[in-house]
């Protein structure tokens, strides 16, 4: 828990879900700056809140929350960012319905008057979500984005420039900057160029051949990352009609190669975006055939997943939360897999060699197996006895 302070309030703030031993906050100094700018800190006209806010990229709900008195609309693609913002509302002693949580799958306002956006990491999530969002800009509408100096390129004011209007950034306070955008109605509005398309490269399993669906925000959308193509040249091999579960399923290239594999298998896509959710199903139903069944979950890891009703897990954990580089998110799913896993059932991970992995699930599992390795990864196998 830590406390945000405003000229009006203290609040308290949590990320979600909350854990004693993480060492970071809910918000930072870009947070702070654009609050202080609305505001109407060194010597500027506050900004008119009246009409209706929209709040893009919101990590743990810490602007929505201070803002809930306006009621505006926050856009995430973040189930935990979702999730995050109720609790905070809550603690902070708003309503329920103060914050409208939209995901970025949802259709944004009709209008918008305050766009705020919180730069993210994935410039791609940035380019989508501003051009669906530009048909709501209107010659009035106040445009700031905020971000650490760290985050905001050439590339992401370009982003702005070209898709809502003329921009330009302030001085850095904090090691943070704003991004003031003036809307320009004379600019043709075109829709995403997302989500991208690409084939799978041959030599890797079932799934060799295959056109798999990337919305914005899906890590490595363009291509094959080099992690997830050793894993699928290690996948184990299995028959019967397994219960799968492809955690952090990104675009679903793990769970369907799994499905390929095995027809007899049901396997459950799950991830926290809602974009990486979206981009496993279409990917799954192009290549699968009209009988097909699979399930599609957005959420917190496998917390909504019965216990020990799992035969096999298959993982490429993330090992960064946002710009922060942590093991949190790893052993959350490690810990969620051994709940959700009946005896004998396996979980199959790969990871960068140096991250250390095995540590962690002997400690969980009580055993861990290195199946397969090269210089940079590992594939390791833990079963619950």
């Amino acid at each position: 828990m830590n406390r945000l302070t405003t000229s009006e309030a203290e609040y308290e703030l949590a990320r979600f879900p909350e854990d004693p031993r993480d060492p970071f906050r809910a918000w930072d100094a870009a947070d702070a700056y654009l609050l202080r700018r609305l505001e109407g800190a060194d010597n500027t006209e506050p900004v008119d809140l009246s009409g209706t806010v929209a709040v893009v990229g919101d990590r743990w709900g810490a602007l929505s929350t201070v803002l809930a008195e306006h009621r505006p609309v926050q856009i995430a693609d973040s189930y935990l960012t979702q999730r995050a913002t109720r609790a905070n509302l809550e603690r902070n002693g708003a309503g329920a319905d103060a914050v409208r949580l939209l995901s970025a799958r949802d259709a944004p306002p009709d209008r918008v008057d305050v766009l705020l956006v919180r730069v993210p990491k994935s410039l791609a999530f940035l380019e989508d979500q501003l051009h669906r969002l530009a048909p709501a800009v209107h010659a009035g509408t106040v445009v700031i984005g905020t971000g650490m100096v760290k985050e905001i390129h050439t590339s992401t004011l370009a982003l702005f420039e070209r898709i809502i209007g003329p921009t330009r950034t302030s001085l850095a306070v904090r090691k943070a900057r704003l991004i003031f955008c003036t809307p320009d109605p004379a600019k043709a509005r075109t829709p995403s160029p997302w989500p991208l398309r690409y084939e799978l490269p041959e030599g890797i399993g079932p799934a060799s051949g295959r056109t798999v669906t990337n919305h914005a925000g899906v890590f490595c959308a363009d291509r094959l990352d080099i992690g997830t193509r050793f894993f699928l040249g290690h996948l184990p091999a299995r028959s019967g009609p397994d219960r799968v579960v492809d955690l952090g399923c990104g675009n679903g290239v793990v769970g369907l190669s799994a499905a390929l594999a095995n027809p007899s298998a049901r396997v459950t896509f799950i991830d926290e975006s809602y974009q990486a959710v979206a981009s496993a199903e279409e990917t799954f139903r192009a290549n699968t055939g009209p009988g097909a069944e699979a399930d599609f979950l957005v959420g917190d890891g496998l917390s909504e997943v019965p216990p020990g009703s799992v035969d096999l897990v298959l993982n490429n954990p993330p090992f960064h939360s946002h710009q922060a580089t942590t093991d949190a998110t790893a052993r959350a799913m490690f810990r969620g897999a051994h709940a959700a896993l009946r005896p004998g059932g396996e979980l199959w991970v790969v990871g960068n060699r140096h991250l250390g992995h095995h540590i962690r699930l002997r400690r969980i599992f009580g055993n861990c197996a290195t199946v397969a390795g090269n210089p940079k990864f590992v594939v390791l196998r833990a079963v619950k006895r």
